[in-house]
């Protein structure tokens, strides 16, 4: 069955992956980057082989959500899944339902801080990011082929995104706010897998001696370091600068205090204050 990783983009997932990747498929729980390729995307275009959808068309793949699901499903064993996609509908198709998903863990983070990270990473300018943050009918997809939405994602707003998980009663989720995993990584990553263990019912002690080792191999500056050395996969390239765009950039010293000019923050906590003060932000 499939166990979702979800959140709105730039929020973290790629950091939980890391740690879930590493404590789930290692024998140690030290990371390495073949480990975070075990966790796929969904949707994504591999997924509707087989499946006669219209390529042409942006919603074309949300005929066989269900399916290309049922299809994973059928190997009856537990499937981490990431994804940014909104739980809801599209033309009456369910992104998915409780006879497909398990659980979810949902990442969510200061979306001042998104919005800084969103920038860098697709090389726009604040008010395009706000922009992008704040349309509700905002899709994303991989373009590299032509007249080809395989890869479509439905993630909304930024609000949007993460009420839509946090509000439906299909399956169980525990949302996980980035700035608390980045404090207190250790205690939040044990309770993360706790979640999971109960949720998938793994009856196991968390080795705490392997968490150790997910935590200690996934921190932020080994990270950094191993991209440089190794690339990442995930990573962009921009053609503007004619190199790749690096993933993993600021990471805990992304604070938009200091890198946001007062009168755009404070536009930003007006926009987006019910979230702010829901996670007490």
């Amino acid at each position: 069955m499939i166990f979702w990783i979800a959140s709105y983009p730039k929020s973290g997932n790629t950091w939980l992956r890391t740690l879930i990747s590493s404590y789930y498929y290692s024998e140690n729980g030290v990371y390495s980057q073949e480990l975070i390729k075990l966790i796929g995307q969904f949707p994504e275009k591999r997924h509707f082989e087989g499946f006669l959808y219209d390529v042409k068309s942006v919603v074309g793949t949300t005929d066989f959500w269900i399916k290309a699901q049922e299809r994973i499903n059928k190997e009856k064993k537990l499937n981490f899944f990431k994804t940014h996609n909104v739980f809801g509908k599209i033309n009456d198709k369910p992104f998915t339902n409780k006879e497909n998903s398990l659980g979810c863990i949902y990442i969510v983070r200061d979306p001042r801080n998104v919005i800084t990270s969103l920038s860098n990473h697709y090389e726009l300018n604040y008010e395009d990011s706000l922009a992008w943050m704040t349309n509700h009918k905002k899709y994303i997809f991989d373009n590299t082929e032509t007249n080809d939405y395989g890869n479509f994602q439905f993630i909304s707003s930024w609000s949007n995104n993460y009420k839509s998980w946090k509000i439906q009663k299909d399956i169980p989720v525990k949302i996980v706010r980035y700035e608390d995993l980045l404090e207190k990584t250790f205690s939040v990553t044990k309770e993360i897998i706790k979640f999971i263990n109960q949720i998938t019912k793994i009856d196991k002690k968390i080795d705490v001696n392997k968490l150790r080792n997910c935590v200690n191999s996934t921190s932020f500056e080994k990270l950094k370091k191993r991209e440089k050395e190794e690339g990442f996969s995930e990573a962009i390239f921009s053609r503007e600068k004619n190199k790749m765009i690096p993933f993993f950039n600021l990471g805990p010293n992304n604070d938009w205090k200091n890198i946001l000019d007062k009168d755009f923050a404070n536009k930003l906590s007006v926009i987006f204050k019910e979230g702010l003060n829901e996670f007490n932000y």
